[in-house]
């Protein structure tokens, strides 16, 4: 990813005030929904830009185990947060060896599961497959995976992701359409096509594959704003909510959290969310009773991405 010193000199230094001087807004844990799991930033292959850097070689956060999860599922409870859907995100969740113990762990306690894959390799291996065709025959759609599809095209999904990845994600999109795994997309916005075109070429491409999958619907095909940290964006005060009519309940951080483990770490650690899995300022503590703490939006994708952008990594 670009650097953001040259773009932003000067911002995004002080978690209280901006650099204007004017009060940061922060971000309470409003009414937590999702509880996010990276399995890990090892993956199959590496992106031109992913956000989180993952590749055949970062291990930077390494393998949760499904005890671990099993730990914060206990304090989902304890705490009485009320989250009804777990999400797991990689790297490629499906390279962690216990990623079909997890869902089922999840599962098995009444959660929804979302799973973001990239739909390939390892997700196609037999032993995944029938561990994923068993989960749906117990659970149905209370499993979706979310698959990584950056564009409705070939050429312009294959410069992200490398040549031959979209027809690799096409197969094992159509071994979860005939087993009846339901399917979201996400998609990219860096063609600088409208979104309304973006749409009409996803709608398109599902209809000739047969995918039972809503282009239109913004939580079955999420298409991402990028995260180009050498973009110039502005700070957001707490003036800011009733200047862009938005509240910081609609922040991300105001309802979900992530879980990761360090290469090296004795325990894993709870983040403020998905984007920032490597600025410690984002690091909360390893109990989601140290997580409840406001997040100060201090950070270029705060700005671009959750407030401006209006995203969420959530279904």
């Amino acid at each position: 990813m670009k650097d953001n010193v040259a773009a932003n000199l000067g911002k995004f230094q002080d978690p209280r005030i901006t650099a204007k001087g004017e009060p940061r807004a922060h971000v309470a844990l409003n009414d937590p929904q999702t509880l996010w799991f990276n399995t890990g930033t090892l993956c199959n292959i590496e992106c031109a830009n992913c956000y989180i850097l993952s590749s055949p070689t970062n291990d930077d956060l390494v393998y949760l185990t499904a005890d671990e999860v099993t730990g914060y599922l206990d304090q989902l409870e304890q705490r009485d947060w009320g989250v009804k859907e777990i999400g797991f995100t990689g790297g490629e969740p499906f390279m962690n060896p216990d990623m079909l113990d997890m869902t089922q762990r999840a599962l098995e306690r009444g959660y929804e599961v979302l799973i973001l894959t990239n739909a390939m390799l390892p997700m196609m291996r037999k032993r995944v497959r029938a561990g994923l065709s068993a989960l749906q025959a117990t659970y149905g759609d209370k499993l979706t995976l979310r698959i990584s599809l950056d564009h409705w095209s070939a050429t312009h999904h294959d410069t992200e992701r490398g040549a031959g990845s979209f027809e690799k994600t096409l197969t094992g999109m159509r071994w979860l359409r005939d087993t009846g795994i339901r399917m979201a997309v996400a998609g990219r916005s860096v063609w600088g096509e409208t979104e309304q075109d973006a749409r009409a070429g996803y709608a398109a491409l599902f209809g000739r594959e047969g995918l039972t999958i809503d282009a239109y619907n913004p939580g079955e095909t999420v298409i991402f704003p990028e995260m180009d940290l050498a973009v110039e964006v502005p700070e957001i005060t707490t003036a800011c909510w009733d200047i862009l009519g938005k509240a910081p309940t609609d922040v991300m951080c105001a309802s979900s959290r992530m879980v990761v483990k360090r290469k090296g770490a004795k325990q894993p650690t709870v983040l403020a969310c998905t984007l920032l899995a490597y600025d410690p300022q984002f690091e909360l503590g390893h109990s989601l009773e140290d997580a409840e703490q406001p997040v100060s939006l201090n950070h270029p994708h705060c700005a671009k991405f959750c407030v401006l952008g209006g995203a969420s990594c959530s279904a």
